[in-house]
Parts: C-alpha cells; sequence; structure tokens
C-alpha cells in the first residue's frame, strides 16, 4: 500500500527549496577577470610563458593583458577549442563563468 503522505510532503517542501537554491545563484560573487587571468592562463601567457614567447615571434604585443585587438567571443572560442599551440581549456579546468570573467578582462568590453 502506497502512502501519500511522504509525497504531499515533497510536493509542498519543493517549491521552498527552489527559492532557497535561487537565492544562492543570486548572490554569487562576479569572479574577478584579473584573478583568474593570473591564476589560470598567467603561467603560459605571462611574462616569461611559452604562450607569449609564441605569440611574440606572430602578434606584436605578445602579452595578452597588453592587447588590444582581442574580443570577449575570441577569447572563450580560443579557450574553449584551442588555438595554435594551445590546447583546449575543458570545463573541469575553467568553468564557463570564469571563462567569461576571464575574457571580458582580456578583451575589455569588445
Amino acid at each position: 500500500m502506497r502512502h501519500p503522505l511522504p509525497f504531499a510532503a515533497a510536493a509542498l517542501l519543493l517549491p521552498a527549496a527552489t527559492a532557497a537554491l535561487a537565492g544562492q545563484s543570486a548572490t554569487k560573487p562576479v569572479p574577478n577577470g584579473k584573478a583568474l587571468f593570473t591564476e589560470k592562463c598567467a603561467m603560459c601567457h605571462g611574462p616569461n610563458g611559452m604562450g607569449t614567447g609564441l605569440l611574440d615571434r606572430r602578434v606584436k604585443p605578445a602579452l595578452l593583458e597588453e592587447r588590444t585587438d582581442l574580443t570577449a567571443d575570441y577569447v572563450i572560442q580560443a579557450a574553449r577549442t584551442g588555438i595554435g599551440n594551445m590546447p583546449a581549456i575543458p570545463r573541469g579546468e575553467a568553468s564557463d563563468a570564469q571563462i567569461k570573467a576571464i575574457a571580458d578582462y582580456l578583451g575589455r568590453g569588445k
């Protein structure tokens, strides 16, 4: 025999749990693009990084933080799919929100 009480209780609690989770995501801090760039990218794209050295052969300035021609969309695409010698960055290494924050920082609103 089924007992409808547990199902009824779950149905009553579900909206409250959903509202609590929604409140959590609304209060998450916005990721800091510059700090994330330093943490996740600078080891290759900093002044002494391999990525900077390789880019220096083709692009001036080679330091991503000094470039003015990068758009956020381009940075996201390059990060997720890889470009040249740079491998794709999987979501387990950097979330979509983190990549977007880095892209916004490097693209500076472009």
